[in-house]
């Protein structure tokens, strides 16, 4: 439930980086000369010259200029899709260098756009943390030091990156034309009996989050990736739904606008995909909370008040009809539309007992959370069921406590399902350390207790029971398109057969891509499901061909025996540095900035270990490194056996399995690092540090030509490029300036 308190800690932060008040400051980068060349290096591969001319006030030529001072590689020409769906890498790599209006600037967006994105983006506010009081950037002539430094930097470039500085590899996003390529580059398609999950649905890889009908030119659902998730046993993907934007309102006459724009869109979505089998899911998290001044003349709507917002307070009729009307609305103009799913406490603020402190509003807070919460799914229901009969009404129980499930679950309408992490409160023992798990684990194989006991308390009301699991990656690491893992996810399906689930929604924003992982789990969705080893075997024949299939099935299970070491905690999920591996630079000096939620794991690693001792979290990471490595070796001799047709995506699936390795690697020697540096600095703690930093480069080298070749790497659908591979050149240039200055060896007297 951290994510719980990630979200309600983070609201209202960003308005720091438009409003002009002051915030923390920002975090130095001492291996840059400057702070003109630190803009110019991070936005190298993120926009285009002429906008980082503009913003900073000089000639597109000196920009040009400055990179190649420093050695960097021939500037690339970003394409109008590439600069669409980049833009959450674009305001974190800025967010501690420029003001936000030099990053609207940057983007090319109104300050409207900007602080809805902030909001509407999967919290991309809390995950960037208070906005840092930074000074605008504006060129000027470099200065002879700085101009020395770059031309230091571009040495150090060419040392330890060589040839593979320049080479053009694949450009970002290009995974996105390679998925959507039709034909034999699709899974087999399943064998087909009777379906043992239905429904079975899943976030695109690649769908952009925050406001997506409005832009259909970025299509989410490409027919080559709709044909690869249908050959996996997919039979449906989610994408969220404010109301607001979809539905117009008596009520509310501000909402809706482009209302009619969005649901043409969507319902050409879901004509397209029909002709897949395949339909469409809406994520339901409503009403909305609102700022004050939407009250005005409405003071009777207005509920509890948190962080300058306002729920509209569903304990009005007025309201539930408002949102029963927009539900009708939307289901009568796309009627494909395979259903919704909701949360309905936790994440936004939404109903009064939302984020449990119903006090402030004087109709909930005499209420009992489930009767409000109870009344909210009703009208979700009744909505969809004035315009469909047969669409899903789902209520996922992240966020309940147990009272409330124990109370509400029973009273839910009879024809919709109920929805439970299938993992969560599993217990586990790791490194002497014992801990249950909160959600978002592969490492630990579900089901769980409290998902068992939810099921079985919804079968005894008349409900269905669905699983919500994250077959491909988690936040464990998520920045690999999947974990290469497949055995814990044969278990985990096996687990689900067992416990009589009777659909599955297999990923949040992470987890969308078409997988071994969701190739070995589609093995399961329809009857008769094999044995967990048929499933695997099946699934390495086909992917590799049967020479390959015995080194296949034999790398995997060392992968997954590894992964189950994994030292989990529900903390550390959110913050730990394994989705950034050594592009979260050391710091010498303490930053004192904490982590947030995803982006930044700074050098917070006393929060990143959780419950583990630092030196057990070490150790338990550096452990599972190592039991991972052979695996590597293993998927190398399997590649050589393989069919010449199979070893590009193999090729692919080996640099996913090295990436999980470094990450993994690279987390337990930052952990090493921050517990050295915080202690006393002996001479043997400047010598493991000094090793630590050396190694870390030699990582970033290695994840520079994993990321240069492979697109793929380091993206995650809903906070984009965690990293592109100058952020890897850039931890070489900072390992080295460390060990040239603050970690210098003393000479020997």
């Amino acid at each position: 439930m951290i994510r719980r308190t990630f979200l309600q800690a983070g609201l209202g932060a960003p308005w720091l980086s438009l409003a002009g008040a002051a915030g923390p400051s920002p975090i130095p980068e001492p291996h840059f000369p400057n702070r003109l060349y630190q803009f110019v290096w991070r936005n190298w591969e993120l926009a285009n010259t002429e906008r980082m001319a503009e913003v900073v006030r000089c000639r597109p030529e000196q920009i040009v200029e400055l990179g190649v001072e420093m050695g960097l590689p021939k500037k690339p020409l970003l394409t109008a899709d590439q600069l669409r769906r980049i833009h959450i890498t674009v305001i974190r790599q800025n967010w501690h260098l420029l003001p936000g209006e030099q990053i609207v600037a940057l983007l090319g967006w109104t300050r409207e756009k900007y602080a809805y994105i902030l909001k509407e983006d999967d919290f991309l506010d809390v995950k960037l943390g208070p906005k840092p009081d930074c000074e605008p950037v504006i060129y000027a002539p470099p200065d002879p030091a700085a101009r020395a430094r770059a031309a230091e930097i571009r040495r150090t470039l060419t040392r330890w990156l060589g040839r593979d500085l320049h080479a053009p590899g694949e450009p970002p996003f290009d995974f996105i034309r390679q998925l959507s390529r039709p034909g034999p580059g699709a899974p087999r398609p399943l064998r087909r009996g009777k379906a043992v999950f239905e429904p079975r649905f899943l976030y695109p890889f690649f769908a952009l989050y925050g406001d997506p009908l409005l832009e259909p030119e970025i299509d989410p659902f490409p027919d080559g990736y709709l044909e690869k998730l249908a050959g996996v046993g997919i039979g449906g993907v989610w994408m969220q739904a404010v109301l607001a934007n979809l539905a117009p309102s008596k009520l509310f006459p501000e909402f809706g606008r482009r209302s009619d724009e969005r649901l043409a869109n969507l319902n050409q979505l879901t004509e397209r995909l029909a002709r897949f089998g395949m339909q469409a899911f809406l994520y339901l998290n409503e009403p909305r909370a609102m700022p004050p001044a939407f009250f005005q003349g409405r003071e009777q709507f207005r509920g509890v008040s948190e962080r300058g917002l306002n729920t509209i307070c569903t304990s009005q009729p007025e309201v539930r009809e408002w949102i029963s009307d927009a539900l009708a609305h939307i289901f009568a103009r796309a009627p494909r539309l395979g259903g919704v799913f909701s949360i309905t406490a936790s994440e936004n603020l939404t109903n009064c007992h939302s984020h449990f402190r119903p006090e402030s509003c004087p109709r909930c807070s005499k209420r009992k959370p489930w009767e409000v919460i109870g009344e909210v799914i009703e009208t979700f229901r009744n909505g969809v069921r004035r315009s469909s009969k047969t669409a899903h009404v789902i209520s996922w129980d992240w966020g309940w406590t147990e009272e409330i499930a124990q109370n509400l679950i029973p009273r839910l309408p009879r024809d919709t399902a109920l929805m439970s992490v299938s993992e969560w409160s599993t217990p586990i023992e790791r490194g002497g350390v014992k801990s249950r798990v909160g959600e978002y684990s592969i490492s630990v194989v579900g089901p769980g207790p409290r998902a068992t006991a939810h099921w079985a308390l919804a079968r005894k009301a008349g409900l269905r029971a669905m699983a919500k699991t994250q077959f491909n990656a988690t936040w464990e690491i998520s920045a690999v398109p999947y974990i290469p893992v497949p055995n814990l996810v044969a278990r985990h399906c096996a687990g689900l057969v067992k416990a009589g689930v009777s659909g599955i929604m297999a990923s949040w924003t992470v987890g969308g891509y078409p997988s071994p992982n969701l190739a070995v789990a589609g093995e399961f969705y329809f009857s008769p499901t094999p044995e967990p080893a048929e499933a695997l075997r099946r699934v390495a024949v086909a992917r590799y061909g049967n020479a390959a299939a015995p080194l296949v099935l034999e790398a995997w299970k060392t992968f997954s025996d590894a992964f189950e070491g994994f030292p989990y905690s529900t903390v550390p999920g959110y913050i730990i540095p394994t989705q950034h591996g050594p592009a979260n630079l050391l710091r010498i000096t303490p930053t004192g900035t904490p982590a947030t939620m995803i982006l930044f794991p700074q050098d917070d690693m006393k929060r990143w270990v959780g419950p583990y001792p630092p030196p057990v979290a070490r150790d338990l990471f550096a452990q599972m490194a190592r039991r991972w490595q052979p695996g590597l070796r293993t998927l190398e001799k399997a590649i050589a056996a393989m069919p010449a047709g199979k070893r590009e995506s193999a090729a692919l699936d080996l640099a996913i399995a090295e990436t999980c390795y470094i990450h993994f690697r690279s987390t337990a020697d930052q952990i090493d690092f921050y517990i050295l540096r915080d202690g006393p600095r002996t001479p043997d703690a400047l010598r493991k540090m000094r090793e630590i930093a050396a190694r870390q480069r030699e990582f970033a080298v290695r994840m520079y030509s994993i990321a240069r070749r492979h697109s793929v790497i380091a993206y995650e659908a809903s906070n984009h490029y965690y990293y592109r591979p100058l952020d890897m050149a850039e931890a070489v240039i900072s390992a080295q300036y460390l060990l040239d200055h603050d970690l210098k060896e003393t000479p020997h007297a």
